[in-house]
């Protein structure tokens, strides 16, 4: 299946070699997942036009992919909504730092080895999660991308209006908050149907674990200090005031 990207392309003419090279195999590894997966790309966008001065821009393509819901009553909200949900995790975290956002944002650093692709690991998660929410048994859900765990935790809760009380994955807490290992969505579901998720997560070869709980007004980690969802909305929208005044 081609990767339909370049039909909103907006070339430059960047001086380095290597920016092109990266562009390209980023593309390439867009087409095989796609094409393993079975996503339909219907566009996408990048301008090397972007470039600021000397420093090119990323060599990181953007693309719109195309999904069906056959029932849209039984699409699942992102976030935190109900209380009392229990909260699990699917997918392995790994100690894979290497272009994350804290390295980004503490560091100012984009290098080191990013996190391993599985892409025969993402369509049992793929396939695992349309058949939970084809039966109704997820409440919510949220990716694990950008910031890791720590972020998804921050927007699923800010997004529900849901505090959550949460355990780690992995014995170290940095690991576990600042991760971003590929393969991994925070789901809830009902506290009486969480075995049930975890049995067909099993089956499915899907490594799963509850975290904890939903409800409250905090976001609770174990030994990490308590964050209150007023104080996290208050960072999370004085973003661009701050900025922009």
């Amino acid at each position: 299946m081609p990767l339909a990207v370049t039909n909103c392309l907006n070339f430059g003419s960047p001086e380095d070699p290597h920016v092109m090279w990266q562009f390209q195999q980023a593309v390439r590894g867009l087409a095989d997942g796609c094409a393993q997966l079975g996503i339909p790309v219907t566009g996408g966008n990048v301008s090397f036009y972007n470039q600021t001065g000397e420093r090119a821009i990323l060599p990181t393509p953007v693309v719109g992919v195309l999904g069906v819901l056959d029932d849209v009553a039984r699409r699942v909200p992102s976030g935190f909504r109900r209380a009392g949900d229990a909260v699990v995790l699917l997918g392995e975290t790994r100690d894979e730092l290497g272009g994350s956002e804290w390295a980004h944002v503490v560091h100012g650093h984009l290098g080191g080895r990013p996190p391993a692709v599985d892409l025969a690991a993402e369509e049992r998660l793929a396939r695992l999660l349309a058949a939970a929410a084809a039966d109704g048994l997820l409440t919510g859900s949220h990716d694990l991308s950008d910031g890791g765990l720590a972020q998804a935790l921050v927007e699923a809760c800010l997004v529900g209006g849901q505090g959550v009380r949460v355990a780690l994955p992995v014995a170290d807490p940095f690991v576990g908050l600042f991760a971003e290992s590929a393969g991994r969505v925070l789901v809830t579901t009902a506290p009486d149907a969480a075995d049930g998720l975890l049995a067909r997560a099993a089956d499915a070869g899907v490594p799963a674990q509850v975290l904890g709980t939903t409800g409250g007004a905090a976001l609770v980690v174990a030994d990490v200090p308590e964050l209150p969802l007023d104080e996290l909305r208050t960072a999370w929208e004085g973003t661009l005031p701050a900025l922009f005044g």
